[in-house]
């Protein structure tokens, strides 16, 4: 009796990719419901499109390509706007945490964007 693995990957850095996208996913979708449904419904569409990235980049699907280009183009949008909505509402000493983890954010965004369109000739 032989076991298959569900996931195609068979690359650790794509692997660590796809959980980086699952981890913001989640990230997204539970910061949406920890405020009852009260935070912009924005944060929970793209959590939802990050893990149904994540999906399609552990099973190796065609169609993660556009996905992943796609949201990277509104995952900066929505980074660097929030940033500077916030650096210019608040003060940075208070809220320096949340900022940093929105450049690194970014930063991984954009990371993962560049390497996923360099291997994507991997993709069926």
């Amino acid at each position: 009796m032989t076991s298959e693995t569900s996931t195609k990957i068979e690359n650790p850095a794509l692997r660590l990719i796809a959980i980086f996208y699952i981890a913001v996913g989640i990230a997204e979708v539970g910061y949406f419901a920890i405020e009852s449904f009260a935070a912009p419904l924005h944060i929970a569409v793209l959590g939802i499109l990050s893990i149904i990235t994540a999906y399609s980049l552990f099973t190796m699907k065609k169609w993660a390509l556009p996905l992943v280009v796609g949201l990277f183009v509104v995952g900066i949008t929505f980074g660097a706007a929030t940033l500077s909505n916030s650096v210019a509402l608040q003060t940075f000493g208070g809220a320096m945490l949340f900022h940093l983890a929105l450049i690194a954010y970014m930063i991984l965004l954009l990371i993962a964007s560049v390497y996923i369109v360099a291997k994507r000739e991997n993709f069926n």
